[in-house]
C-alpha cells in the first residue's frame, strides 16, 4: 500500500472548525493577551488533542502523519496550535516511559479533555539549551519528592492541569555522566499547596502565554516520577523527534498561509494601472518561496514516513524542522513585503502571523544547533560545543 500523508477528510474537518475562529477572533486574543479557550476547547470536543492516544486510554491512536495534518491545517487556515500543541507531544513521554497505574490515572482525562497537559518545565535561566547543566532539584524525604529552582519559557501553564516537570535528584558533581541524575516527574498543579510554586507571565511579542515558575519546596509524590530516577533526560530525548516534525508541520501551514495571502493580493492589487503580481520583482520571491516550501514539506514527509515505520529519524526531523521553519520565515518575509504598509496593519492579521513566525527560528531548538547536530551527528565533524 502507497504510503500518504494527505488525509483529506481529516484536513477538511480541520478547515471547517478553523473557519469558525476567523482573524478577528485571534486579534481579540492578541489585543487582551489572553488565551484561546474557546478555541482550544473545540478542538478538544473534536479529538484532535487526543490523536496520538492508544484508543485504550480514550484517544484517536492515530499516526503521527494524521497528526502532522491536523496542525499543519490549523496553520495554513490561520489559526494558532501554540496555545495546544505541546499536548500532542508531551503525553508521549508518559505512554512511552510511564508505568500502566499512571497511564490510566492520566492519559484518559487528557483525552477527554478534563485534563490539559499543556505545560512542559525543562528550559531554565542560566542553563537555556544546556539541559544538563539545570539547577532545579527534586529531593525524596519519605514519599514526597521536595522540588526548588526555577523554570523559564513554559508555556500555558496559567492554563494547564498537568505539569511535564525535569529536574536533577542527584547532584551533578556526584554522577559519572552529565546527562545522567535528572528525572521527570508529571505533576498536578491543582493538587500542589499555592504557596510552593509562582507562575509569572511574561510579556512577548507574541501572544504565547509564556511564564516563569518558581518552585519553594513543592511537594510531589513519588508515584509522580517518571520511569527510573536519573533517566529522565533520555526520556525527554525520545520524544524530540516527534517534537520535530509536528512543529514542522506548523510551519509549512504557515508558509501555506503566507504565500497563499501574497499570491491572492498580488493578483488584485493595482498600481500604475497594472496588478502588481505582473511584475517579476514580485512573482520571483512568491515562487522562490512556494519551492522552498514545497522542498522542506517533502523532507517533513520522508521524517513522518521513517517515524511510523517505527525508525528512528534524528537526522531526518532535525533538518525538516530546519528547512520548514526556513521555508516559513521566508514566507512571512515575503509577504509583508508584498503587502507593503499594509501588511503591518493588524485587520490584514499578516503582523500577527509574522510575529508567531519569528518563534521558530528559536523555539523549541534553535536552527543554529540543529546545525551543530547535522555537523556532529551527521557529517561527523568535532562538536562545537
Amino acid at each position: 500500500m502507497k504510503y500518504s500523508v494527505n488525509h483529506p477528510e481529516i484536513r477538511e474537518a480541520v478547515s471547517k472548525l478553523c473557519s469558525n475562529f476567523p482573524g478577528k477572533y485571534w486579534q481579540s486574543c492578541d489585543q487582551d493577551k489572553s488565551y484561546p479557550h474557546e478555541f482550544v476547547e473545540a478542538l478538544t470536543s473534536a479529538g484532535y488533542l487526543s490523536a496520538l492516544i492508544p484508543e485504550e486510554y480514550g484517544g484517536q491512536n492515530l499516526s503521527l502523519s494524521e497528526a502532522a495534518a491536523i496542525l499543519e491545517e490549523i496553520h495554513k487556515s490561520g489559526c494558532n496550535a501554540a496555545a495546544c500543541h505541546a499536548q500532542m507531544y508531551t503525553m508521549g513521554t508518559i505512554l512511552r516511559h510511564g508505568s500502566e497505574k499512571q497511564k490510566q490515572a492520566y492519559l484518559p482525562s487528557i483525552a477527554n479533555g478534563s485534563s490539559r497537559l499543556q505545560a512542559f518545565g525543562v528550559t531554565e535561566p542560566s542553563s537555556g539549551t544546556d539541559t544538563t547543566s539545570l539547577k532545579c532539584s527534586a529531593k525524596l524525604k519519605g514519599n514526597h519528592y521536595y522540588i526548588c529552582g526555577q523554570k523559564i519559557w513554559t508555556s500555558r501553564a496559567e492554563y494547564s492541569d498537568l505539569l511535564l516537570l525535569l529536574a536533577r535528584t542527584t547532584p551533578i558533581s556526584k554522577v559519572n555522566k552529565k546527562t545522567d541524575g535528572l528525572s521527570v516527574f508529571i505533576v498536578d498543579l491543582r493538587e500542589v499547596p499555592k504557596n510552593t510554586i509562582s507562575i509569572k507571565p511574561i510579556k512577548t511579542m507574541m501572544n504565547h502565554s509564556t511564564t516563569e515558575l518558581f518552585f519553594d519546596n513543592m511537594p510531589v509524590h513519588q508515584n509522580n516520577l517518571i520511569g527510573e530516577e536519573g533517566k529522565g533526560f533520555k526520556y525527554i530525548l525520545s520524544g524530540m523527534n516527534a517534537e520535530r516534525i509536528l512543529i514542522s508541520a506548523e510551519c509549512i501551514g504557515d508558509a501555506k498561509w503566507f504565500i497563499n495571502k501574497a499570491r491572492s493580493y498580488a493578483s488584485e492589487r493595482e498600481v500604475f494601472q497594472r496588478k502588481i503580481g505582473q511584475n517579476q520583482g514580485i512573482q520571483f520571491p512568491i515562487s522562490r518561496c512556494y519551492s522552498q516550501m514545497r522542498a522542506a514539506e517533502l523532507m517533513m514527509h520522508e521524517a513522518i514516513r521513517l517515524f511510523d515505520l517505527g525508525e528512528n529519524p534524528g537526522e531526518e526531523a532535525n533538518i525538516s524542522k530546519l528547512l520548514c521553519a526556513d521555508a516559513q520565515w521566508q514566507a512571512a518575509e515575503t509577504c509583508i513585503q508584498t503587502y507593503g504598509g499594509f501588511g503591518f496593519a493588524e485587520e490584514y492579521d499578516i503582523e500577527r502571523k509574522f510575529r508567531e513566525a519569528r518563534l521558530y527560528q528559536v523555539a523549541p531548538i534553535s536552527t543554529n544547533l540543529i546545525l551543530s547536530y547535522i555537523a556532529e551527528h551527521v557529517l561527523d565533524m568535532p562538536r562545537s560545543y
